[in-house]
């Protein structure tokens, strides 16, 4: 056993020898009443599956998928690729527009951890320039990498602040990299936001690239399923370094029912409860002074900053309610993000919260 180890230590690449893998919800936690750490939906969906093709190979870029979502996003489907969630089209971007050892990529935290990671895990550069206090984009020292990277990641609803980035600030920075590098914007939470995303750009902005998924609104984080949206040309590039069979059979025939009519009028309804929730989950936040709100909540989850932060995730977790510690992020200290659950979740935390406080006399 212990010349195995050392032989795996031994033939690992160098550059994977001090790199912390992310940490995930079921990572940090593999047992919880409820789980408020990963943004997932509360719904579980029904779905019916044909077995009759699992003995064959399934297609790359299923149609049904393709079309369906193409429709939904009012694009055309040579503007769309579907992939093992938006994880995996961060990760095609990276390998398939990166030179290892030589580009880099820019983000700007604090901001979801995945994109530094893919980008290490492939020896791409990353330079970070901090969202200015009130999360906004800080463009003048953006337009100092002008460039200096290939990549420039955004994400709006921006995870774990919950903020959007306003138009004109993703536009001056399409506009200022046009000629230098592809803008991705990550809109895995857009479904929950007033503002409706930035598909319609594609035609105007050649180098705009925009992720999307299935895991958040749609209730679907089990089949991870996402789609990149962008310039047919950038699609055909990330073609290129996809796998052959990317998209399971059972994935794309649950994603197809997703995608339907039926599934998309049930989609938004869920989508409008969880809204309801989420506002009534912040006045109860409010109503206690030991929490304060941070960021925004054009998400399906609300960021807080919490008195004696490090005692109060401990009693929860003793208690089955997995929350998400951020306080390790940039401009983050002592914050905890909450995921929107059903009203029971809800309820059973606020008052988990309240008589946390209560005993503490604080």
């Amino acid at each position: 056993m212990s010349t195995s180890a050392t032989l795996a230590d031994r033939l690992q690449c160098r550059h994977l020898k001090t790199l912390q893998p992310y940490q995930s919800a079921r990572r940090l936690f593999s047992g919880g009443q409820d789980w408020l750490n990963a943004n997932e939906s509360p719904f579980s969906n029904d779905y019916a599956l044909d077995c009759t093709k699992l003995n064959r190979y399934p297609d790359c870029q299923p149609k049904r998928v393709i079309n369906a979502y193409a429709d939904y996003a009012g694009l055309n489907t040579e503007q769309l690729l579907v992939s093992r969630g938006a994880d995996e089209g961060i990760e095609l971007l990276i390998r398939a527009f990166c030179e290892p050892n030589q580009d880099s990529i820019l983000i700007c935290p604090p901001t979801y951890g995945m994109y530094a990671i893919s980008a290490e895990t492939f020896q791409v550069g990353v330079e970070r320039v901090p969202l200015k206090a009130d999360f906004s984009l800080d463009l003048e020292q953006m337009y100092q990498h002008n460039g200096k990277v290939k990549l420039v990641f955004i994400c709006s609803p921006n995870n774990p602040t919950g903020t959007t980035v306003a138009d004109q600030q993703i536009k001056a920075a399409l506009e200022h990299f046009k000629d230098s590098a592809l803008v991705v914007v990550d809109e895995a939470y857009i479904e929950f936001a007033e503002n409706q995303g930035c598909a319609s750009w594609l035609a105007e902005y050649p180098n705009l690239v925009i992720l999307r998924t299935l895991s958040k609104a749609f209730a679907l984080a089990g089949i991870r399923c996402g789609f990149t949206l962008a310039a047919p040309e950038v699609i055909q590039v990330l073609l290129k370094a996809i796998a052959p069979y990317p998209v399971p059979e059972p994935v794309a025939q649950i994603a197809a029912q997703a995608l339907s009519a039926d599934g998309l009028k049930q989609i938004k309804q869920q989508v409008q409860g969880l809204n309801k929730a989420r506002t009534e989950l912040l006045a109860a936040l409010r109503n206690l002074p030991q929490l304060s709100v941070v960021g925004d909540v054009q998400a399906n989850f609300v960021l807080v900053r919490a008195s004696q932060k490090q005692a109060l995730m401990d009693n929860l977790v003793a208690q089955g309610i997995l929350i998400r510690d951020q306080s390790k992020q940039m401009h983050l200290q002592d914050c905890l993000r909450i995921s929107i659950g059903n009203n029971e979740q809800n309820q059973r935390l606020v008052a988990a919260i309240t008589a946390f406080y209560q005993q503490e006399g604080q």
